[in-house]
């Protein structure tokens, strides 16, 4: 398992920064906002490379803006404080949100103090006020920072105060998601040492990929990490990698991407059970590609799952200039989403009913996903956008 993983990781440095090596355009012109058809492309920290994009959850405290981390170098975004420096950036040492004018409206550094190197995979949760992302701290002590080990944890956003799932033992490539019930109501007196402390629910549950490949599903209404369980993986993908299991609003399904290479994979959904099956989410007919960046989006009561094609060939990664017109024709890929009910505990022939057709919601790739209110798509692999449709 060890020599597949190894094979197999470059196909996940292309798309979530893991690489120490940053991006270097040819030759790409400033960039700022641009204006068309398809509707406003805004730079996130302009030209230089972030890495996983997550759009904001919460459009009443953080609207136009979206979640992301750092490579290193210098950023190009307006500081809220001087807690917050621009030059002399170490990779991956904070996670920034910024609006659409690069004003960055909050940020969390990683703490040298307690001897963390640098963060990895954030993401939004399904509640507006959480988010996840894996830790390092250097095994050795050293602040070199090159014998790490990983934990996941989750931030509240109100006050920045962090909650531990795990402080060790967990990979770098792991992708957790993190769901939160949507009634959770945090109780200032708790403990927020304890899950409903800090959530103000028990009723919240984590996804990652483990060392052995295979997503590792924790309920903590459930028995939490005492009774984790793994879920089964698709058939004959022996050797495939695992990419980004994401929960959905209901918090019972998840969708993700398998990996075979940089320029081979396929998405599926699969029902968060011991029991479960992966269904197979289909290329279209009109596709350029098979699913790539699979997530959820709820609005006014229905549900969609959306994702980026690319063209054949392609790595799910760009290296272009969004705000530019002449790449904004689908030649460098496309945004869409299909409606789908779901059906929890149901045969996995009945789990899973799409609605209609596929609708294409943009005709540039954006990866990070869509805004609740249905405003705005995110992107960032080399360079980060966010899109503000017509």
């Amino acid at each position: 398992m060890k020599k597949l993983f190894e094979l197999l990781l470059p196909a996940l440095l292309l798309i979530a920064c893991y690489s120490p090596e940053p991006f270097e355009a040819e030759s790409v012109e400033s960039a700022s906002s641009g204006k068309s058809d398809i509707g406003t492309v805004f730079p996130v920290n302009t030209q230089k490379q972030i890495c996983n994009p997550s759009v904001s959850q919460d459009t009443a405290n953080y609207p136009a803006a979206m979640l992301w981390l750092n490579f290193g170098g210098t950023l190009k975004v307006t500081p809220p404080d001087s807690g917050f420096t621009t030059s002399g950036v170490i990779q991956h040492d904070r996670l920034t949100i910024s609006d659409t004018s690069g004003k960055v409206l909050w940020y969390m550094m990683r703490d040298t103090s307690a001897g963390e190197c640098q963060f990895q995979d954030p993401e939004w949760s399904t509640h507006a006020d959480y988010a996840v992302a894996l830790r390092a701290y250097d095994l050795d002590g050293k602040k070199a920072c090159e014998n790490l080990d990983y934990g996941i944890f989750a931030v509240r956003m109100s006050d920045s105060k962090r909650f531990w799932f795990y402080d060790k033992d967990i990979i770098e490539t792991a992708s957790p998601h993190l769901w939160v019930s949507p009634d959770a109501s945090v109780d200032e007196s708790a403990a927020d040492s304890t899950v409903e402390g800090f959530f103000g629910t028990d009723k919240v549950r984590l996804t990652y990929v483990d060392g052995d490949d295979k997503i590792v599903f924790v309920d903590f209404a459930n028995g939490g990490l005492d009774k984790a369980k793994t879920l089964a993986r698709p058939s004959g993908k022996s050797g495939w990698s695992i990419d980004a299991p994401m929960i959905s609003p209901d918090g019972n399904f998840i969708v993700y991407n398998v990996l075979e290479n940089p320029t081979t994979w396929e998405a599926y959904i699969q029902e968060l059970s011991a029991n479960s099956s992966p269904v197979k989410i289909e290329r279209g007919q009109n596709s350029l590609s098979e699913p790539a960046q699979p997530h959820w989006f709820a609005f006014g009561g229905r549900l969609f799952v959306m994702w980026t094609e690319f063209p054949q060939g392609s790595q799910m990664l760009n290296k272009n200039d969004l705000t530019q017109e002449s790449v904004q024709d689908g030649s460098v890929g496309r945004t869409v989403m299909r409606e789908v009910r779901l059906n929890a505990g149901a045969p996995s022939d009945l789990a899973v009913e799409w609605v209609g057709d596929v609708r294409e919601i943009a005709s540039i790739p954006m990866i990070g996903g869509r805004s609740p209110d249905g405003r705005f798509l995110a992107t960032g692999t080399n360079y980060g956008y966010l899109l503000e449709l017509p």
